[in-house]
């Protein structure tokens, strides 16, 4: 598919009070250690018997991610954030079904932390049959809010690779879109679940930020 668009942003859309209630809202839970797709596909493999990482598999988890998140399905995030997405949707000219959202994803990055060279997309549908909204769709609006002042942390910018992805493996670092924009708090993104992006690691500080990944039918 050939993109105009890899990225459309609304820079401090929302207002440091839902900053702040999202932040303080998370702070009320447990965090837990993120995991990437392939690692949550092989559970099996890679868990103890007491549901903790083997040492293994949190090496390799460590290449790609390194971050704490805790989930979200509330309401009044939905209502306040949807809006946007069917704007950049319309006006980045994608114009993709979608009709689901999933749980968001509070993500807290630490100093070192990260979350290397991936895309949200699967190479195939969900298969869920209990989960009617999810089953036999596929992610395809991805959407990041930034939650944190930009003067609270160093590092952890968002980035987008706009490379041919197979040279991706050999190419240096031009084509690299760092995404500036939504640096400021309250500033969100969205981009097709296809492209590939990263969090580049935080040297200082704390990055706080939102994920939704948005769901239709695979495309026709």
């Amino acid at each position: 598919m050939n993109l105009q668009n890899y990225y459309y942003y609304f820079s401090s859309a929302l207002t440091p009070r839902f900053c702040d209630d999202i932040i303080a809202y998370a702070k009320e839970h447990k965090p837990e250690m993120a995991i990437t797709g392939q690692v949550g596909r092989d559970a099996n493999n890679v868990h103890k018997k007491d549901g903790t990482l083997k040492k293994s598999a949190l090496k390799k988890l460590h290449v790609k991610r390194k971050s704490d998140i805790i989930w979200m399905n509330d309401t009044w995030i939905y209502k306040e954030i949807h809006p946007y997405i069917h704007e950049a949707n319309e006006m980045a000219g994608w114009n993709f079904d979608w009709d689901y959202s999933e749980s968001c994803q509070f993500t807290r990055y630490g100093k070192g932390q990260y979350y290397g060279w991936h895309c949200d997309s699967w190479n195939r549908p969900y298969n869920k049959p209990d989960s009617p909204m999810e089953h036999g769709k596929i992610r395809k609006l991805s959407v990041t809010v930034s939650l944190s002042d930009p003067e609270d942390y160093t590092g952890g910018n968002l980035e987008f690779d706009q490379r041919n992805q197979k040279d991706w493996n050999n190419a240096k670092e031009k084509g690299i879109d760092v995404c500036k924009e939504i640096r400021p708090r309250g500033s969100i993104v969205v981009f097709p679940s296809f492209v590939w992006h990263r969090v580049a690691p935080v040297t200082k500080g704390t990055r706080y930020s939102l994920v939704i990944w948005n769901l239709g039918y695979p495309w026709r």
